[in-house]
């Protein structure tokens, strides 16, 4: 099976460089149609599905390799193998943000820089350390995702989206509903239930850190805290509410890409 057909990946543009996008929980790669465009007369850009999200194949989804985000952090290194062109910037939305963290450590030499929009490594309250959620909270949200997965995404997309936004609510929830159930719930418990915090400190990788100023699912601590652990890495908090700022201020988070992108690749 070919990659292209398994992450239903897109190639458009033209560049030396390689820029690919990787989207969020629940998403798909339509998430980054204000953003991407905007990048297709410098780089070559690469959009996919995260296996088992989107238009991918489901089959190719395995609960034991993709129960862990190393699996796919080993998808996207597949992707770079078959559709990227010479230097690779990556942009994860995220848990996407942690997948292309792995998948640097684990292969350095194919990324000159990443922008994690709306990262997290770890999002469970663990003494110090703010991640947002109690472990009752989380388990609490999985097991509603199980009992009602249609109520579930209705009352999540106003936080992921900010709940004043009301099309593009309807439309976060359209893409939640057209993805496999039984996928969705498990790569919820990956994603929720991981802990990455000791790979940050071996990033080798410029990295942008792009955080929303109220978001209710990633609090400020943990743009903080990754800024303090991660080698050569920089924040920026961009003045808007909700997890989705490349949808809801996609110009602000442009803005804050091409400064970090022209101060790290010139």
């Amino acid at each position: 099976m070919s990659v292209q057909f398994r992450n239903n990946v897109h190639i458009a543009g033209a560049g030396h460089a390689t820029m690919v996008f990787a989207h969020g929980l629940g998403c798909d790669q339509s998430m980054w149609r204000l953003l991407a465009p905007a990048y297709q007369d410098r780089f070559r850009t690469v959009l996919y599905d995260l296996t088992g999200s989107g238009a991918s194949d489901r089959a190719a989804y395995d609960r034991t390799r993709h129960g862990s985000l190393h699996g796919h952090a080993d998808d996207l290194l597949d992707i770079l193998e078959a559709c990227s062109a010479g230097p690779v910037v990556f942009v994860g939305h995220s848990v996407s943000a942690t997948i292309g963290l792995l998948a640097a450590n684990k292969a350095p030499e194919r990324f000159v820089a990443q922008v994690m929009v709306g990262p997290s490594p770890c999002y469970l309250n663990d003494g110090d350390y703010i991640g947002g959620f109690n472990l009752d909270d989380l388990e609490s949200m999985l097991a509603s995702m199980d009992d009602d997965f249609p109520a579930w995404t209705r009352r999540m997309a106003p936080v992921l989206m900010g709940a004043s936004r009301a099309e593009l609510t309807a439309e976060l929830v359209d893409t939640f509903m057209r993805n496999d159930q039984g996928i969705a719930r498990h790569f919820a418990r990956a994603t929720f239930l991981s802990d990455h915090r000791a790979d940050l400190l071996h990033s080798t990788v410029p990295s942008l850190i792009l955080q929303c100023s109220d978001d209710l699912i990633v609090p400020r601590e943990v743009g903080d805290y990754m800024l303090r652990h991660m080698p050569n890495s920089s924040l920026r908090v961009i003045d808007d509410q909700g997890h989705c700022p490349h949808v809801s201020a996609s110009t602000a988070t442009s803005r804050a890409i091409d400064v970090f992108l022209h101060r790290t690749l010139g």
